[in-house]
């Protein structure tokens, strides 16, 4: 199709003489584009394919005139200065401002050759600009370099900065100062990208490196998948790169989260990881790691070390990732922020993130927008993460690259936080190092999100196996007749004499004789690192799940940890509801009011923080509390402005952090798994606002929480806090589907547990941190337990109890009238007891469950013990059959039974959504569910 500007010269109307009116039409358009005809609304739409971002040429135009009529401006000086030549010096400003926004689609940076249609705009003719304008000198405005210079020159220039071997995306930035550090970076390097010799020999080092581990793994593990990195190996350049200059900057950790494409490359070649390892994981051999049963696949594995580097030691760290992608990367951004806590007022400057992409995945999984989009909130940032894409133009074996995306470009999504991006030519491996060392400057001086598109390709299949001419023929043809990376790169060196072909062939005979050794190839591992961390999870490792932990706390500290929350910045107004809720409070320290859930879920943060422990908790609305019940973040109801009394407890207190998170769940809780594994000493929480929203982030859950111990040994203590309970509230609002967490529990991996009580949530979280014990938990947490007239506790509970696992009968019931025993848990528990006390049931006992897993089959016994006569036990639930408890646990039911002691069911029928829409159905099948727990013949298993 005829490009916009062959149009235009087809069509008389729209060229030539009437060119000024087409500019003056667009002049319009840009100030309002409404105030044009539709038909050129359509076709200005489609000159600016797509860009969003360019602005009004009146106010450049309105400057140079300004200039002209000064005396001592530029253009006055020129001889023979016209209003003619006002217009040309605005067109050629115009002409320079759109390589800035445009060049980049031109940039010869792909290394297959194909380009993108030259936009009508970066034609000089498109602005009235000639031949004879060519020789004509113009002033350069703010392009760096020169003042003046031919238009000729002016236009050499700006394709030799905007368009060779880096396409740069950076004028839809808004903020200025950001625009002109970017443009003062690009071009006053104009285009000059030259090393010096000796690192020129480095990287081509590098090179040999990227491209022998993967010949050497070729041929000496045939057919075995590897994920090669093989087309984009100037990936191991632009990470040496990355943490050089990191060492010379002050940044002690780098976390690099990254799939398995090039993952063992970067094992080797990067963090140094030995050869002989690998090639023993290549040859099934593993060394067994505390906690790790089922293990995993080499290309998932993560590892740390200490690089030495000229400036002292960097300490590096690869992240564990299963193959679900991108799902990496708000855990590589949780450890960071973790880590950048620790570290203190400078962690931003200390520990940065580096995730590495591929290019269909940057563009086509959600996490990558939610990852980003959290990236400047004060819950998630961690000071700008370095993104590089490994741009292998397909993706997986998609057979049309238009199916892969609907942008432009597959890093488009970054647009999203305004990031700049460097689209640049994998097989120009100077470019790559130049955009790598402007990456990180621009991250260390603004703090935010880069991008680097290593635009590349793949030259094997997906795996070894795959054979990707079959989808993609045209493309492959291409490909395989291709000179590497490497190639290319020493034969530029031999010409111009940086090196002899002799040596260029001895660092690969050196690099193939160090693999044989097994030696590590990497940069030399540090021998005296400074990282102080790596074993604080010894204490941990190889706990059984029943170790025991002090919860209680006098009650002076209660009373204290209460006084403090209560006290307020003068002038500090609170809302009348918060503030009835604040003297209730203070009369529940007093033992006048019996304590709620939300006094005792506070103290239990409260004690912590006083204990040195760190607390943070996020999710939507968890300063408030989804149900109105915690108040943890107080709001002045006379300015905007916000306290948190958890952090002002005392001076030497633990860290307090509170955030109301974005509307994310995969990103949030990703975010928080991360966090949770670098910090064992604080109490990590995550809370839905409804425990089904955690349906939204079940990749996290599945991949992560429950298995990352036995798949990587990885330890965490994360909270989940998933609001759950049958209340008339329809499908939706019920139930944190119970069943899938534990269907997921084996090999004591977490805890799910369903506390009833405000003591038990305070011992239970309390529990979480003070025994040495990691490991998940998962609170199928209250909402109308939470004002419950029932749901109470005393101070006592606090001062003198302990989290129970099980809780028996409450009333005076005698043991030996009783031949039922319904076991419950959650909030069903209240209905059953409420209707046993109104029917004065003597013969039935009710306990509850507050532990389903690990199951706790000693207590189980001892509370099913006190019941001589018992001849029905039964399971009582508000879920559905094929949801809930029954069919995960009642297996534990029927162990720790007598074989005379019937078990039956009690509760819900079988069914595909987890409860009814009408709230007049939802009491009458509660109603039926308790009734067939204390009167009925329940249905059997």
């Amino acid at each position: 199709m005829a490009s916009l500007l062959e149009q235009f010269r087809e069509t008389s109307s729209l060229y030539g003489s009437n060119a000024w009116f087409i500019e003056d039409l667009y002049e319009r358009y840009l100030k309002d584009p409404e105030s044009v005809d539709p038909d050129w609304r359509q076709r200005f739409r489609a000159l600016q394919n797509g860009a969003g971002y360019e602005t009004p040429h009146s106010p450049i135009v309105e400057r140079f005139a300004e200039l002209a009529l000064k005396s001592q401006g530029r253009l006055a000086q020129l001889q023979g200065f016209t209003e003619e030549s006002v217009k040309k010096q605005a067109a050629v400003a115009r002409l320079i401002n759109h390589y800035r926004v445009r060049g980049h689609q031109i940039a010869n940076n792909n290394p297959l050759g194909t380009t993108l249609p030259s936009p009508p705009d970066l034609d000089p003719a498109f602005y009235g600009l000639s031949e004879p304008d060519m020789d004509t000198w113009f002033d350069t405005g703010i392009l760096h370099g020169v003042d003046r210079l031919p238009l000729r020159e002016i236009i050499a220039n700006l394709k030799e900065i905007y368009c060779g071997s880096i396409g740069s995306e950076y004028m839809h930035i808004a903020d200025t100062p950001t625009r002109r550090w970017l443009i003062s970076r690009m071009e006053n390097a104009k285009g000059n990208l030259t090393l010096d010799p000796e690192k020129q020999r480095w990287v081509l080092k590098l090179l040999t490196a990227a491209e022998g581990i993967e010949v050497y793994l070729h041929n000496k593990f045939v057919g075995q998948k590897r994920f090669s990195l093989e087309g984009g190996e100037s990936l191991i350049p632009v990470l040496d790169e990355l943490i050089m200059g990191c060492s010379t900057k002050g940044v002690s950790e780098i976390v690099i989260g990254m799939a398995h494409r090039g993952r063992l490359n970067v094992l080797v070649n990067i963090l140094g990881k030995s050869p002989a390892q690998l090639f023993d994981e290549f040859a099934g051999n593993w060394a067994s790691t505390p906690g790790v049963s089922s293990g995993d696949v080499k290309y998932h594995m993560g590892f740390s070390s200490d690089i030495d580097t000229p400036t002292g030691p960097v300490h590096l760290t690869l992240a564990f990732n299963p193959s679900h992608l991108e799902i990496i990367n708000p855990v590589v951004e949780g450890s960071v922020r973790a880590r950048q806590d620790r570290a203190g007022i400078d962690g931003k400057e200390s520990v940065i993130p580096v995730l590495i992409h591929g290019d269909a995945s940057f563009s086509g999984q959600g996490i990558v927008m939610e990852t980003l989009n959290m990236s400047q909130t004060r819950a998630f940032e961690t000071g700008g993460t370095i993104h590089i894409v490994i741009n292998n133009q397909i993706g997986f074996t998609t057979s049309n690259p238009k199916d892969a995306r609907s942008t432009l470009y597959c890093t488009d999504i970054a647009s999203l936080i305004q990031a700049p991006v460097f689209h640049v030519n994998g097989d120009d491996p100077e470019a790559v190092v130049f955009v790598s060392k402007l990456a990180l400057d621009y991250r260390m001086t603004f703090k935010k999100d880069v991008v680097i598109d290593l635009i590349c390709y793949r030259r094997l299949g997906h795996n070894e196996a795959d054979e990707p001419a079959a989808t993609q023929p045209v493309m492959y043809k291409k490909i395989r007749s291709l000179k590497s990376t490497r190639t290319l790169y020493a034969e530029k060196l031999i010409a111009e004499g940086v090196l002899t072909a002799e040596k260029a062939a001895a660092m690969v005979l050196d690099y193939q004789r160090m693999l044989d050794e097994g030696l590590v190839v990497s940069r030399p591992l540090s021998q005296n690192p400074k990282y102080s961390y790596t074993h604080q999870w010894n204490n941990f490792h190889g706990r059984d799940w029943e170790v025991p932990g002090d919860t209680a706390v006098s009650l002076d500290r209660l009373r204290y940890c209460n006084d403090r929350m209560l006290r307020l910045p003068a002038g500090f107004e609170l809302h009348p509801r918060v503030a009835k809720v604040m003297d209730n409070r203070r009369k529940m320290a007093a033992g006048a009011l019996p304590l709620d859930w939300g006094f005792a879920e506070n103290m239990a943060y409260a004690t912590l923080l006083m204990e040195k422990y760190h607390v943070r908790l996020t999710g939507q609305d968890v300063g408030r509390g989804t149900f109105v019940h915690r108040h943890a973040v107080l709001h002045n109801q006379q300015k905007k402005e916000e306290y948190i009394p958890l952090s002002h407890l005392d001076k030497d207190q633990g860290r307090a952090d509170i955030y109301d998170s974005l509307l994310s769940e995969a990103g949030v809780l990703g975010f928080e798994y991360g966090y949770s594994t670098t910090m064992p000493n604080t109490l990590t929480i995550w809370e839905a606002q409804f425990g089904d929203f955690a349906n939204g982030a079940q990749v996290l859950i599945d991949q992560f929480i429950s298995s990352g111990e036995t798949k990587w040994g990885r330890l965490c203590g994360l909270v989940l806090l998933l609001p759950h309970g049958f209340e008339g509230q329809g499908p939706e609002h019920s139930s944190a589907r119970l069943e899938r967490y534990l269907q997921l529990c084996a090999e004591h991996n977490m805890q799910v547990c369903t506390p009833t009580t405000p003591a038990q949530i305070f011992h239970l979280l309390r529990r979480q941190l003070v025994r040495p014990y990691r490991k998940p938990l998962i609170v199928m947490s209250p909402k109308s337990l939470l004002r419950h007239k029932l749901a109470v506790s005393t101070l006592e509970d606090l001062t003198g109890g302990h989290f129970q696992t099980i809780i028996g009968e409450v009333d005076g019931i005698d043991p030996n009238q009783v031949t039922r025993v319904v076991l419950c848990a959650g909030k069903v528990y209240y209905d059953l007891l409420e209707a046993r006390r109104e029917a004065d049931l003597k013969h039935v006992a009710i306990a509850r469950i507050e532990q389903l897993y690990p199951f706790p089959n000693d207590q189980f016994k001892a509370e099913l013990a006190k019941y001589p006569n018992l001849e029905e036990f039964v399971w009582c639930q508000e879920e559905p059959k094929n949801q809930g408890v029954w069919y995960q646990s009642n297996h534990h039911f029927h162990d720790n039974l007598a074989p005379h002691i019937r078990v039956s069911y009690s509760g819900r029928e079988a069914s595909a959504a987890p409860a009814v829409g009408n709230f007049y159905v939802h009491i009458k099948q509660q109603k039926a569910v308790v009734d067939s727990a204390l009167y009925g013949n329940p249905a059997g298993n």
